[in-house]
């Protein structure tokens, strides 16, 4: 790990973890990371961005040059409460760079105002526009990476077309918590307070069954999925929420490129202006993309 990794951890551990277990309103998460994810963060200015209907409302990034022939459907991240577009535009537009290829940024609806099953029933519609106009890669980080891993479940079930692959950062798959990692990483855990999970999962479900493959994509039958990556960092509450879905994938026949960050933090990709190991990471995951791809125009 870098220099700058363990200070950035150190930094959230001691400022940011604080915050988010005394926060009290959603709206203020919500403003709180809009505008983080805007100023701390800015994007290159060669990659478009506008607002467009994709199943929901969404905001679509372009490349300077496209090259390749599929659109990136990407899920935001923020326990399904905050977070949007606007908070991961900058990181999911280096992604657009890197590979050469469009993304959509579904703007779906966020607890409590609009609970379980408002998110999944978005990003399902977001899908099957998005399909009908060519190859999709799913992708997301944190909630949105599970909420990718639900729609990819969904889509399995329903017997649409696959996406050519999926990417998943620090995804939340288990609102069940049964995972040893939340409590054995709960104090090396350098940005998410594990004793407010349960208060995010109970604003997100309002009563439903937290086992429910759509909510906790980890009981989701995942059989003949496409290639997924996944990463998770190895003192991360979450980190069982990745390793066991992983093993379930390979048990399953999926081929799975799993990327355990040593002492990363939570979705260290998000922090690419200043992290080494984030910046190698996207260009990895463009990678990946660029492998399950085919070329535009071929």
């Amino acid at each position: 790990m870098s220099l700058r990794a363990r200070l950035l951890s150190e930094g959230l551990r001691r400022i940011e973890k604080p915050w988010l277990a005394r926060v009290e309103h959603p709206q203020d998460l919500r403003r709180s990371l809009d505008r983080k994810g805007q100023l701390l963060f800015p994007g290159p200015r060669s990659v478009t961005r506008r607002w467009v209907s994709c199943g929901v409302r969404s905001l679509r990034l372009d490349p300077p040059v496209q090259r390749l022939s599929a659109t990136l459907l990407y899920l935001h991240g923020g326990g399904y409460v905050f977070g949007s577009p606007l908070s991961h535009r900058t990181m999911v537009a280096r992604l657009v760079a890197a590979a050469g290829l469009p993304a959509i940024l579904p703007d779906y609806r966020l607890a409590p105002e609009h609970p379980f099953p408002a998110a999944p029933d978005d990003a399902l519609a977001a899908y099957g526009d998005l399909i009908t106009q060519g190859p999709v890669i799913l992708g997301g980080d944190s909630a949105g990476g599970g909420l990718a891993l639900a729609l990819l479940g969904e889509i399995l079930a329903r017997g649409l077309p696959r996406p050519l692959a999926l990417f998943a950062m620090s995804p939340l798959t288990d609102l069940t918590f049964s995972g040893a990692s939340f409590r054995d990483n709960a104090e090396a855990e350098a940005l998410l307070p594990a004793e407010r999970a349960d208060e995010l999962a109970q604003m997100y479900l309002q009563g439903a069954d937290p086992a429910d493959p759509r909510a906790s994509p980890l009981f989701a039958d995942l059989t003949g999925a496409p290639p997924v990556w996944l990463s998770v960092g190895t003192t991360e509450i979450l980190r069982d929420d990745a390793t066991r879905l992983a093993t379930k994938l390979t048990v399953q026949g999926t081929p799975v490129t799993f990327r355990e960050g040593k002492g990363l933090p939570h979705v260290w990709p998000f922090f690419q202006p200043w992290l080494p190991e984030a910046r190698a990471t996207l260009a990895e995951i463009a990678a990946f993309l660029t492998s399950a791809s085919p070329r535009s125009g071929s």
